[in-house]
């Protein structure tokens, strides 16, 4: 017996579709939907207390010991049911607008964008609240999460009004995020997060210590990980304004050197803080990495 590989979805064809919903629901029907069950059900749950049964409600959330003692129907609610959702904190930093002049154009923030829409889309149609935090050096725009049906369509069209391009410096911010989200639940982060590292670290810190669970969506452009260029190349620096022509030839090894010592420090940073990490490089199908980050989550919490 024979098996098909997955066919995905490459940015080439993504940056033909100009509407979020539609590269949203591209991305998730075929690999998502159908699934019974949320891969962010089950985190995080602790008992939260008792409300009366009415009619509707599932037999199996009943509290069958309170019904032995008081004769009294009692649903069971968890912290789940009460508080849990998902916020979607994306970097509009200038350096996410990289990658939108190539061929074909697709900047890192056209590849978070696109992630954080597919994830609310997943998150919609299983009924689970999901909500939105753009940012560059000041809070951009801001969703509270929410399960209502037309929560997506609001959320994706503050996704679509963004534009990063901004000078900005997103240190003085990153401290500030955890204030932003006041319910307990799911923070994931889509963010290029060219951040002093002690500077995330203690933003991981804080989210944690409000009992939020954090997932790292670590968005890099091709270039950044493998450094193609070989003529003498004009290099901008997005956020300063700086300038420098050279050889990258000469540039190469150093580069590539420092570039993998920054994200070995990230990851390391992120699984010293039980906090879940996955690449999103723009160069390859984000349905992919989507798919095989999703199925890793489900993998590790049954095991829990």
């Amino acid at each position: 017996m024979t098996t098909t590989a997955p066919k995905y979805i490459d940015a080439k064809s993504l940056s033909r579709i100009s509407r979020l919903e539609v590269r949203a629901r591209l991305l998730v029907e075929g690999f998502l939907t159908g699934q019974h069950r949320s891969p962010y059900h089950g985190v995080a749950i602790e008992f939260a207390g008792h409300r009366e049964y009415v009619a509707g409600d599932e037999l199996k959330h009943i509290d069958w010991r309170v019904w032995s003692k008081t004769d009294r129907l009692y649903i069971k609610q968890y912290e789940e049911e009460t508080n849990l959702g998902c916020q979607l904190l994306v970097d509009a930093s200038r350096s996410m607008k990289y990658g939108d002049q190539s061929q074909p154009a697709w900047s890192k923030f056209d590849h978070a964008a696109t992630a954080a829409a597919a994830l609310a889309y997943l998150l919609n149609q299983q009924h689970d609240a999901v909500g939105l935090v753009t940012f560059d050096t000041k809070i951009g725009r801001q969703l509270p999460a929410s399960a209502h049906p037309a929560q997506l369509r609001r959320l994706l069209h503050e996704l679509e009004q963004v534009v990063p391009d901004d000078q900005t410096d997103v240190s003085s911010l990153f401290l500030d995020l955890a204030t932003t989200i006041n319910r307990r639940g799911i923070v994931a982060f889509f963010s290029d997060l060219f951040v002093d590292r002690d500077t995330l670290r203690e933003c991981f810190r804080r989210f944690r210590g409000r009992k939020q669970e954090v997932i790292v969506l670590h968005v890099l452009h091709a270039d950044e990980l493998t450094f193609p260029f070989e003529d003498t190349t004009l290099f901008r620096d997005l956020e300063q304004s700086r300038e420098l022509q050279t050889n990258p030839r000469s540039l190469r090894r150093a580069y590539l050197d420092v570039f993998q010592g920054y994200l070995a420090e990230v990851q390391k940073l992120c699984g010293a803080e039980g906090i879940d990490y996955v690449r999103l490089n723009t160069a390859e199908p984000l349905d992919a990495a989507l798919a095989a980050y999703l199925s890793l989550r489900s993998r590790l919490r049954k095991r829990m």
